[in-house]
């Protein structure tokens, strides 16, 4: 089986995904929030509504089973609904999903899960240069069947009062974002980055080496013939796809994998060090503080205190 890159890095980033609110509402509706987090999900489950947020010219049409990803947006604002008389006000707020929408016809009601990605900081910092201000899958895309049924699992847990519904939720709302991921990788071309690069067939030979051996002080020369190219059409090649040269990329790599070690582990910096291929501790020190803005050990002693 081949190295399945998109699941390394979404365990080094610590993806998270979780619903934070719910709403069943019927006649003219109207929800407004501030955004909080890096990464926003807005789930159409029944009905239909017009999604407005910072940075967009135009309200986007989302119908059933449409689900869209705001990146790096400060607010939303969603209406649906038809009928007389002024549009009543609901929010997607966290607390009894089953009492909010449990109760709903959804014959008739608009029905909508609101949910966020919790991200640790270098997570935010790769999905958020990964991916657009807005990303919508419609339910009639050729993704939608697995998208359409992770949803439909989501709000039967959301509305059948079972015990580990918490729990389920959870895992669903992580299921939910992959399928949104996978979604948005078979639509059009994707912009330079690594999101790009784990997709690229000719590069995965090269990617596979420095995931594998990140500690290993690898040539562009090696690099390139893994890839079976010459090296400067690799290294034009990697630039056009991942935005950065090879070896930037191996070094943005290595910290993603300093990163965990310091939050999980108890290694020595020394020997985290040598893991990774750096000569000495304070070259590794410098490249941390670089890519990360603290020193490795400022680092770990920041997350443990917060945890």
């Amino acid at each position: 089986m081949a190295i399945d890159h998109l699941s390394e890095v979404l365990d080094l980033i610590e993806v998270r995904g979780q619903i934070s609110g719910a709403f069943a509402v019927r006649g003219q509706w109207v929800a407004q929030s501030a955004i909080a987090s890096p990464l926003k999900l807005s789930v159409m489950v029944r009905g239909r509504c017009r999604l407005s947020t910072d940075g967009l010219d135009a309200p986007i049409e989302m119908e059933a089973g449409d689900v869209a990803v705001l990146t790096g947006r400060s607010w939303l604002r969603a209406e649906g609904g038809g009928g007389d008389g002024p549009p009543v006000k609901v929010a997607p707020e966290a607390g009894d999903y089953a009492l909010r929408v449990g109760g709903a016809d959804f014959a008739v009601d608009d029905v909508v899960l609101g949910g966020h990605v919790e991200l640790n900081p270098a997570g935010a910092a790769l999905l958020t240069q990964a991916l657009p201000p807005v990303t919508l899958i419609r339910a009639s895309d050729t993704a939608a069947p697995a998208l359409r049924a992770c949803v439909d699992r989501l709000v039967q847990e959301v509305t059948g009062e079972r015990m580990g519904a918490s729990f389920a939720v959870r895992q669903h709302a992580q299921l939910l974002l992959l399928e949104v991921l996978r979604a948005y990788l078979g639509q059009a071309e994707l912009p330079p980055g690594w999101l790009r690069a784990l997709t690229d067939d000719r590069l995965r030979p090269a990617l596979t080496l420095m995931h594998s051996e990140p500690g290993r002080s690898w040539g562009l020369e090696e690099l390139a013939r893994a890839a079976a190219m010459s090296r400067t059409s690799f290294a034009v090649r990697f630039r056009s796809v991942a935005g950065v040269p090879p070896l930037t990329y191996l070094s943005s790599w290595r910290m993603l994998l300093a990163q965990r070690a310091l939050r999980d582990d108890d290694v020595r910096i020394g020997a985290l060090a040598a893991q990774l291929g750096y000569a000495s501790e304070s070259a590794f020190s410098t490249a941390f503080k670089r890519e990360v803005g603290e020193a490795p050990l400022r680092y770990r002693y920041r997350l443990r205190q917060a945890s």
